[in-house]
């Protein structure tokens, strides 16, 4: 707030200069409260109270004069004279900015003595994120830096959430080493200083990783009935799905036979089973990151067969070159 005494001196000096010549009746010091908290943009008013056999007053700013009496020092049109009466000597200040901030005097004189009454000026500002970490997608093991930037008066907190784990880290900074494809999640950053509510924004993390195939097994099938093999398999990006037959073929479309692809899974839909559909397939599941197969039998009941096993065990050499040809030309796409 500056030196007391020296303010005081200088508040003093302007009611001496303002009254040199005049003549003074008694008066009562007047009050203002300490201190007056208010939002930037808002409006203000101080108020000076005084008892009519008060004379010369005037309001300063530090050390800018603002109104002797009904005369107006200051240029700035946000600030106004409210009441010149025998008991109220109040200002207006609109839009009130952060520049604003500080200390007011409200400067008169009795009784050829000067009276002050003092007002400090605090000005907050709601916390605001005004910088902060676009969307960003990252491949599996590697490390993530987001940031989170605010501002505000007083000097907001700063906290990152997500929503399946709760309170995440505390700052403007958040590193996460070696994210794994389970950490994957919308972070959230709060800022709050408790002068409005948090401001909040989302930063989307996404977490790349390579195929891994799920749900493997055989089924049985009836001939002339329908039946259907299932291919399960999470990736990020999401899988390129291929099927082949055990003589190393790659599975078409026909009257008899249908590929439906999904976000997760592919399907081989059997309409109408024969004795050529019985046999060995192999899911193929692929993206830029890698790939990943198993094999499934679709078999008569009442056949011998076994579990779905993996590509690499029921495939002849040539038939593993295929495949990884076709991985390679996915992954430089």
């Amino acid at each position: 707030m500056g030196c007391p005494l020296l303010w005081n001196a200088f508040a003093a000096l302007v009611l001496v200069l303002l009254s040199k010549g005049s003549s003074l009746q008694g008066a009562e010091f007047g009050h203002v409260q300490d201190n007056i908290t208010v939002l930037e943009g808002e409006s203000v008013t101080l108020r000076c109270r005084i008892d009519e056999d008060v004379t010369h007053k005037a309001w300063l700013n530090r050390s800018n004069i603002l109104f002797t009496g009904t005369d107006k020092w200051t240029l700035d049109k946000r600030v106004t004279l409210v009441n010149n009466n025998s008991s109220d000597f109040s200002i207006h200040i609109d839009n009130v900015q952060v520049s604003d901030e500080g200390p007011y005097t409200c400067s008169f004189q009795a009784n050829n003595k000067p009276g002050l009454a003092h007002v400090y000026l605090i000005v907050q500002v709601p916390a605001k994120i005004v910088n902060i970490s676009k969307d960003i997608s990252v491949n599996e093991g590697e490390n993530v830096n987001l940031h989170c930037l605010a501002v505000g008066r007083p000097e907001p907190t700063v906290t990152w959430k997500v929503q399946k784990y709760g309170l995440v880290s505390e700052g403007e900074f958040l590193d996460i080493t070696e994210i794994k494809r389970q950490q994957a999640e919308d972070y959230e950053c709060l800022t709050n200083n408790g002068v409005a509510p948090p401001d909040q924004r989302k930063v989307k993390v996404t977490v790349n990783y390579p195929p891994m195939i799920t749900d493997i097994k055989n089924m049985p099938a009836h001939l002339g009935k329908t039946a259907i093999l299932r291919c399960e398999a999470m990736a990020v990006p999401s899988a390129f799905f291929e099927w082949y037959r055990d003589d190393h073929r790659p599975v078409e479309n026909d009257n008899t036979l249908r590929i439906k692809n999904e976000k997760t899974r592919s399907l081989l839909l059997f309409t109408n089973v024969t004795e050529k559909h019985f046999g060995n397939y192999t899911c193929f599941a692929s993206n830029r990151l890698g790939a990943s197969n198993a094999s499934m039998l679709l078999f008569r009941p009442g056949a011998i067969q076994g579990r779905g096993t993996g590509l690499h065990a029921g495939l002849s050499a040539g038939m593993c070159i295929l495949v990884s040809f076709s991985a390679f030309l996915l992954m430089m796409v």
